[in-house]
This record gives structure tokens, sequence and C-alpha cells, in this order.
């Protein structure tokens, strides 16, 4: 019982400092975005394109969650956009305290769109609450197309959901209506996007579709 306890406090606080990040958030019109997938997906791959079609029309900045080192941060500092690095030293996902940590760090004036790209995992993050607007899932067809099956909460909470590595759809084992099927039955209307990094399908309608995002939160 008293590990129940311990377990529901530190879910309590994280909901009560997320809360805290949003109004943050949104009182200065950022639009913060949670990048979740499993490692390997092309996670950091899919950021950086995301961020050559958005920069420098819109500022942006990016913290970075890993467990240890800073690899994918240096890559995103080498686009132009200011990065922070979060190691959580084992621990297998942000936290919106962590998130909150560094926010100072960053310079956030003017600011349009903040990405996290969470620790590569697609269970403990999907029950810590970071204060952001969209969740956005990264599913890659190497994966295997029972992934939104397995782990459901993740999928069920997800506001955009990227099938990336189309390019791949020959060579790998993965039913895309399978997939989608499985991700319309836990979150119906939930926008998909069938998308290749390597080629640039798919990539324009994630863009407008998030532009538009950004607009409605201006």
């Amino acid at each position: 019982m008293a590990e129940i306890k311990i377990l529901k406090n530190i879910m309590d606080e994280n909901l009560s400092q997320a809360a805290k990040n949003r109004q943050w958030f949104r009182s200065r019109k950022i639009l913060a975005l949670n990048l979740i997938a499993s490692p390997g997906a092309g996670k950091t791959t899919f950021l950086e394109q995301t961020i050559k079609g958005l920069f420098p029309k819109f500022k942006l900045a990016v913290i970075e969650g890993d467990i240890t080192g800073d690899h994918d941060a240096r890559r995103i500092e080498a686009l132009g956009v200011p990065v922070v690095q979060i190691n959580t030293e084992g621990g297998c996902h942000l936290d919106a305290h962590m998130i909150d940590s560094v926010l100072s760090s960053l310079d956030l004036t003017g600011l349009k769109y903040l990405f996290i790209e969470n620790v590569g995992n697609l269970v403990c993050p999907a029950e810590f609450d970071l204060g952001e607007e969209l969740k956005v899932v990264v599913l890659s067809t190497p994966e295997g197309h029972d992934k939104p099956a397995k782990y459901p909460l993740i999928f069920s909470e997800a506001q955009a959901v990227i099938i990336n590595k189309t390019d791949l759809l020959q060579a790998v084992d993965f039913d895309i209506d399978k997939a989608e099927h499985d991700i319309r039955r836990l979150n119906p209307n939930v926008p998909i996007f069938r998308l290749s990094c390597k080629t640039g399908e798919g990539l324009d309608k994630w863009l407008q579709w998030l532009t538009s995002q950004g607009t409605e939160n201006s």
C-alpha cells in the first residue's frame, strides 16, 4: 500500500507541475510538442526535417531528453536552433519538473514552437504529462504494425501519429492499413501522417497541419 501511495503522490505532483507548464506555454503563445517513439523509429531525423520545414520562418527551440549523452542535441544545434539537453541518468522518461527546470536556459522570447524529444520509449512517457499542447507519436514501419495494439495508451492519448519510414514498406512486413485501423479504434479522430524522411513523402502534409496548429495557438 505504501508503494501505491508514493506512486500516486509522484503522479499527482507531476500533473500539478504539468498544468503550470501548460499555462505558462499558453500565456506566451508557445506551442509545445512532446515527441514520443521507440528507439530507432527515426524521431530525431523526423524532428530535423520538421525544423528544416519551419525554420527560420518561425522561432523554434528544442529540449532533448536522453538517458545519457548529447548526440541528438548536437544534431539539432547544427541546424542553428537553440537546444538544451536533459539526461535522466537511467530514467525511462521526462517529467514535468524536468521541463520546468530547463526553461530558463532557453531564450523563449517570440518562440513559436517548443519541441520536446522524449526518451525513446512507448511505455513510460505515456504516463507523464509534460504540459505539452500536442503529444506526437512516431511509429516506424520496421517496428511492425502491431505496436498500436501492444501499446494502446500512448496511441489513445496522441494528438498526431506519424507512420515513419514508408520508403521501407516494400522491404518490411508492415500492414499500414492494419496499423491505422488499430490507431483509429483507440483514437478515432487523431490525424495520421504517412511519411518518409528519406524521400520527403508526406512531409508537406505534416508541416501544413503543424503550421495550422501554430496559427490556432496564436
